[in-house]
């Protein structure tokens, strides 16, 4: 089986260079030869492993090649090549996560009964993708909760170590793990694509990162940290699906969980995806979520399964759509935690728990700090569970009142 790689960065060169290095237990595994001949990049390149080009349709017009592994990134471009390759009856293997979250179903019109493997486009080289479609398939999910970008992670371990965001992000920049540009991350965008991938396996349903909540972890500080630890809470970005009845809770947010949760331990830049099933109940996948070998892994993975025949299902898993629906973001029913910043007189915490009241919001716990010779405190409160429209209610109104010091930070918490 001949395979073209378009994109010869990170990952399209790992790719080729397992392929070449592991052929003897590759073809073991599939029964035939997986070939790379020719990758696409965007400039000319030197002291490659196979040859490459920077014109696409010289490799599209190729008779010889099976399947395009796409590893370019990016949204528009490569949607646009891999329709053509997909309307030539080729194959198609991808990474590209941001091209999933805007348009899979579309490419599933296209691709029909032609293989179509996207293994690596979710947490690396843990085999999410195959365990949703194949080892839990008989199972109704109930819910996703997911650690599904290593980036904040690492943020985030670091922060629980005692170091500050700006700090935190600059460490995690130095070592690789973030980028000069750090946005896509640490606002929560890259684990949204994932996030959507995972719940149109779940549930095939059709919804843009545009339409689901969406928080990062850049407005988290040492204060938040704080009161975790005091309240044996660990702070992570979670990717959250859940089901309830014939609508679907989707949310990526950094999320306040108890210490005594498996998702808790996961520290640095591993990622970890619990999957709850009305048959297995809880289960738990972890392991690397980034970086070229672990991406390559996935990627080759799919590439024996087509080598084997055996990616001949709809590419998202459902022959028809399930009437699943997107649950309304103000219909999200949690726990929350509060941090207000408030000048410090007397009857000011009596305001604020007579308009948590008014909002139907009930406190669980309560600590305020403050600090000598200064004329502000800080107030931390969780609630009980409420609704996400009473939460913001009572947000907007804190936001007008004359002893609000600083904007008031909501996280949510997850049990």
């Amino acid at each position: 089986m001949k395979v073209a790689i378009l994109g010869y960065g990170t990952v399209g060169s790992a790719v080729v260079k397992t392929l070449l290095e592991n052929q003897k237990i590759i073809k073991a595994r599939c029964g035939q030869d997986i070939i790379p001949v020719i990758a696409l990049a965007k400039t000319p390149k030197n002291n490659v492993l196979i040859p490459v080009t920077t014109d696409f349709n010289e490799i599209l017009n190729r008779d010889d090649i099976d399947v395009f592994v796409e590893v370019m990134g990016g949204i528009d471009k490569p949607f646009e090549l891999i329709s053509e390759i997909l309307k030539k009856g080729k194959s198609v293997v991808t990474a590209n996560k941001a091209l999933l979250a805007y348009h899979r179903y579309e490419l599933e019109n296209l691709a029909k009964n032609l293989a179509f493997g996207y293994e690596a486009s979710v947490a690396g080289g843990i085999p999410i993708i195959k365990v949703l479609k194949e080892g839990l398939s008989a199972n109704n999910i109930i819910g996703i909760k997911g650690i599904l970008n290593g980036t904040c992670n690492y943020i985030l371990t670091c922060m629980q170590q005692g170091m500050d965001f700006n700090n935190a992000l600059k460490k995690a920049q130095e070592l690789g793990y973030a980028e000069s540009d750090p946005s896509f991350d640490i606002q929560g965008k890259d684990a949204a694509h994932k996030l959507l991938i995972l719940a149109s396996i779940a549930y095939h349903l059709d919804a843009k990162p545009e339409d689901i909540l969406i928080e990062g972890i850049e407005n988290i500080g040492s204060e938040d940290m704080y009161f975790a630890k005091e309240f044996d809470f660990t702070i992570k970005l979670l990717g959250i699906a859940k089901l309830k009845n014939s609508c679907v809770e989707l949310r990526i947010h950094p999320t306040m969980i108890s210490k005594d949760k498996i998702l808790s331990k996961v520290d640095g830049v591993m990622n970890a995806v619990s999957i709850e099933g009305d048959l297995l109940g809880e289960s738990l996948y972890y392991g690397a979520g980034a970086g070229g070998m672990a991406t390559a892994s996935a990627v080759i993975s799919d590439l024996i399964d087509i080598a084997k025949e055996n990616l001949k299902s709809p590419m998202l898993g459902f022959r028809k759509n399930i009437e699943f629906k997107l649950l309304k973001q103000e219909e999200i029913y949690t726990k929350y935690y509060l941090r207000i910043k408030v000048e410090d007189r007397i009857g000011v915490l009596s305001e604020i728990t007579q308009l948590m009241s008014k909002n139907l919001i009930s406190i669980d716990s309560f600590l305020q700090k403050s600090k000598k010779n200064e004329n502000h405190a800080t107030l931390f409160f969780t609630t009980h569970f409420t609704y996400e429209k009473s939460i913001k209610a009572l947000l907007e109104i804190l936001e007008k009142q004359d002893f609000i010091k600083d904007k008031p930070f909501m996280m949510r918490i997850e049990e």
